[in-house]
């Protein structure tokens, strides 16, 4: 249902059952799959492409035209957002800088009241942004993660599947993979157990505590990344999970957090 108090460009591509409440605008290029609902005040620009069962509550816009000193003018902007995703009040959302790239976004994500998302950012699935938190441009989210309220990730930025900021966190380098991080400077607080076992149920504690083991070699041992990388071949069993962190160390270009706060 879409409401006669909606601005609706006659070109959008509106799917079915997709609810458009009063004062909505949609521009004409601009695709929404079914059973959408798009509240009051919800703004969705031109270049937008968005799934099917996502919710998108008052005053958000989408498909901003980029808040960077690279866009130039008669750049189209995109956004790429998947299905069943719940974007709360007040968020923003920049298209990117290049008519050829788009901000994505992928599926089952939460981004809470005053989210800002800005140009060429990489979301996953399953994620969650807490209240204010921050992205800058050309950063990447992976599954998983958790940025808790007012936490801000700088320009390129990569945060790995199942990594956790705590509130308020800063952070300017990349984020390792299944593990909290917080505090400012930030600093590793502890393998992100409780989330990896209730979307991974079945991940052994054999897998934690090795991740454990990998963590307190990276953070805890004198000695270069790439020193901690052969130890961990060396002395820890290999398993997807460990993999998947080994794999992230080997291909940062921004440097790792790697402080440890003097309590744990």
């Amino acid at each position: 249902m879409i409401s006669p108090l909606a601005y609706v460009d006659p070109n959008a591509r509106i799917g079915d059952n997709v609810e458009i409440m009063p004062f909505a605008y949609i521009e004409g290029d601009v695709a929404i799959g079914d059973n959408c609902v798009i509240m009051p005040h919800v703004s969705i620009l031109n270049g937008t492409t968005i799934g099917n069962n996502n919710t998108i509550h008052q005053n958000t816009v989408i498909c901003a035209k980029p808040q960077s000193f690279h866009y130039e003018e008669g750049e189209q902007p995109h956004v790429v957002i998947g299905d069943h995703n719940v974007i709360r009040e007040n968020v923003l959302i920049a298209g990117s800088n290049k008519s050829v790239d788009a901000t994505r976004i992928g599926s089952h994500n939460h981004l809470m009241n005053k989210v800002h998302i800005c140009h060429d950012v990489q979301i996953g699935d399953y994620c969650v942004l807490g209240i204010s938190a921050s992205v800058a441009g050309a950063c990447q989210i992976g599954d998983y993660a958790i940025l808790s309220s007012s936490t801000i990730v700088q320009r390129k930025v990569r945060v790995g599947k199942f990594a956790l900021l705590q509130s308020g966190t800063r952070v300017q380098k990349d984020v390792m993979p299944y593990a909290i991080f917080g505090g400012n400077p930030p600093a590793y607080r502890g393998v992100n157990t409780k989330v990896i076992e209730y979307f991974h149920p079945t991940v052994s504690d054999r897998v934690l505590r090795h991740l454990a083991n990998a963590f307190r070699l990276i953070t805890a041992g004198n000695f270069s990344l790439e020193d901690a990388v052969i130890k961990i071949h060396e002395q820890i069993e290999m398993s997807d999970e460990i993999k998947t962190l080994t794999d992230f160390i080997n291909s940062a270009s921004r440097g790792l957090i790697r402080y440890v706060e003097e309590e744990l």
